[in-house]
């Protein structure tokens, strides 16, 4: 894994969904055309689950096309973290967060788009 940070701190996310969200980022890992962001997960401060968040090659490479440069990597993570933040939001509950969050080029645009790049 890497990316993996050098101090492992706790997140807080309060959610649409009525959730409070706690969450620690664990680092990212290439392969199969996609990185993969990994984040460990609690909706209830008691059960703790890995969540991943896959940004395809494919989404990246549409908005870098169209925008003529390239996400650096503070960019790929902010969007995995809106990505995570908007999974939060729309799923109803803590099992249903457990699913891993795939983010396609329509998906990367809409959530690039709140960052004004």
């Amino acid at each position: 894994m890497r990316g993996t940070p050098a101090v492992r701190r706790m997140k807080n996310y309060a959610a649409l969904s009525g959730y409070a969200y706690e969450y620690f980022y664990e680092g990212y890992r290439d392969g199969g055309g996609r990185r993969e962001f990994t984040f460990t997960v609690s909706g209830d401060r008691k059960t703790w689950f890995p969540l991943a968040v896959r940004l395809c090659a494919g989404a990246a490479e549409a908005w870098e096309k169209e925008h003529g440069r390239r996400l650096d990597e503070r960019e790929r993570y902010a969007l995995a973290k809106l990505a995570l933040f908007s999974a939060f939001d729309e799923r109803p509950n803590p099992q249903a967060a457990k699913a891993p969050v795939e983010v396609t080029a329509e998906t990367a645009a809409r959530l690039l788009e709140r960052l004004e790049l």
